[in-house]
């Protein structure tokens, strides 16, 4: 099994790059929309909040290759990508003055205790699902001079890849140009099935195609990926791949935080996709919508780590994943151990959800203390 190289921090431009779409996240936080006459904007997107992490908590030089539309709310969150200091790449669309292209809009609630959050979409005529093969100049900007790289990590997702026929060919050009220049190619499967499930509506397609369609379209795509992130049902549904299924011990279920189940998969991951250096997922078990059980396992080159569980009196649950990537991909690009990268990312990504919004509100020192079992006693 090849090991993962990942390319030394001097003489390159971007830590991260990451390729996906932004959005606008409305909150009316724990009113239900029925009830709800205000919300708060969270600028946010799978892939940019793994980039806009790393630069406001890690201090890494991170960019987004994204669409971006001149009209008022494309301004706003612009100004968002400048001030999290991520560089942005941004293929230019004109809005028409009434019917677009739009910026997408997701709509998410926190819920409350037994009530769950909520989450809806309008990505009607979006922009990012406009991108296409040929959308941004890859020579340029993977290319370093004298032959090191620019870009020593690339990024993207599945909800951008379900976007609409032309991005996950997007996708695939971007990370055989990153391949090409010696960078590490990450993808978050982020399976979403009612994305996948309009996608292949709008091609007369029914249901049952649409979950073979998009196993068969991110199967092309994982085939160019180093290190993979997903739970076990991502890679069973995003990838069409054989897993144990959940046992049961009389009434009980297998708790969520069992990392038996994910770790059993990586010989058919392996099997299907030799590339594969490093898969990783959270671990969270939902006992009410503000109390969460969390840990995270990560495999790699062929062995397992598993972080502890810790108790998430959680404020926001969104954006968990995307802060448990980015801490460790800093990890790893950090040179820390597999074992001290994944606890940076477990920390990171339970700490998001104590503050609102997708992205990252807390500073290096406070994941580094809660990695290495820090307490939420107070600081004076």
């Amino acid at each position: 099994m090849a090991s993962l190289s990942i390319p030394a921090a001097a003489g390159a431009s971007h830590d991260l790059l990451a390729l996906g779409a932004l959005v606008t996240r409305l909150d009316p936080g724990i009113i239900p929309f029925a009830e709800a006459s205000a919300y708060t904007l969270h600028v946010s997107g799978g892939e940019y909040n793994v980039a806009s992490n790393l630069s406001t908590c890690f201090g890494l030089r991170t960019a987004i290759a994204s669409a971006i539309v001149d009209y008022p709310l494309g301004k706003r969150i612009e100004y968002a990508v400048q001030k999290a200091g991520v560089i942005p790449y941004f293929q230019r669309f004109a809005f028409d003055g009434v019917r677009g292209p739009n910026m997408a809009i997701v709509w998410s609630d926190r819920g409350q205790g037994v009530r769950a959050p909520v989450v809806f979409y309008n990505r009607s005529n979006e922009a990012a699902g406009r991108l296409k093969p040929g959308s941004f100049d890859w020579n340029r900007i993977f290319a370093g001079a004298h032959g090191s790289p620019r870009v020593r990590w690339f990024h993207s997702g599945g909800i951008f890849s379900a976007l609409s026929p032309t991005t996950p060919d997007l996708v695939i050009e971007a990370m055989e140009a990153a391949k090409k220049a010696g960078a590490v190619v990450s993808f978050d499967l982020n399976y979403r099935a009612k994305l996948w499930a309009v996608a292949a509506a709008e091609q007369g397609l029914t249901p049952e195609q649409a979950g073979e369609g998009a196993a068969k379209t991110l199967r092309r795509i994982v085939s160019h990926v180093d290190v993979l992130v997903g739970n076990e049902e991502d890679l069973q549904k995003g990838l069409g791949l054989k897993g144990p299924e959940v046992e049961s011990r009389g009434a009980q279920a297998v708790s969520k935080l069992d990392p038996g189940t994910f770790l059993g998969m990586m010989e058919s991951v392996v099997k299907d996709f030799p590339n594969i250096k490093a898969v990783a997922t959270t671990l969270r078990e939902v006992h009410s919508t503000n109390r969460h059980s969390w840990s995270a396992v990560l495999w790699l080159e062929g062995k397992s780590y598993v972080a502890p569980t810790s108790e998430l009196d959680v404020y926001d649950r969104v954006g968990g994943g995307d802060g448990f990537a980015a801490g460790l991909f800093y990890g790893l690009l950090s040179g820390k151990s597999p074992e001290e990268a994944l606890q940076l990312g477990w920390a990171h990504g339970a700490l998001i959800t104590t503050t609102p919004g997708d992205t990252s509100m807390v500073s290096l020192d406070q994941v580094e203390a809660f990695a290495q079992g820090g307490s939420a006693r107070i600081q004076r």
